[in-house]
């Protein structure tokens, strides 16, 4: 249960960050209020998995797998560039949350 609220987590996170950019300096009121909500709800959810899932395992997590999501939104919905240092960056994120499970995360 503890990594399926860390979902929930990432996807509040990761749609909060998208509304930030959406704000446009937090001089929009409803991208505004989105990022406000996703940002507690994410928190929120946070808290609730580190009941179960050890505090380094779930922020690492969170934050990689967060900011590897946003940097493929960037790339994909919002006309930012993918450059071989991105890439590379991304993928040794994704590494990092993978060797922190294999790494007998309890």
């Amino acid at each position: 249960m503890g990594y399926l609220l860390l979902a929930g987590a990432i996807a509040a996170e990761v749609a909060a960050t998208t509304a930030m950019k959406y704000s446009d300096g937090f001089s929009r009121l409803w991208p505004s209020l989105l990022t406000a909500l996703g940002y507690v709800v994410s928190f929120a959810l946070l808290a609730q998995t580190l009941r179960t899932v050890s505090v380094g395992t779930a922020y690492a997590i969170w934050a990689g797998v967060g900011t590897a999501a946003i940097a493929t939104i960037g790339v994909l919905l919002l006309g930012e560039g993918m450059t071989l240092t991105k890439a590379a960056g991304i993928a040794l994120i994704i590494v990092g949350v993978v060797v922190l499970n294999l790494g007998g995360a309890h």
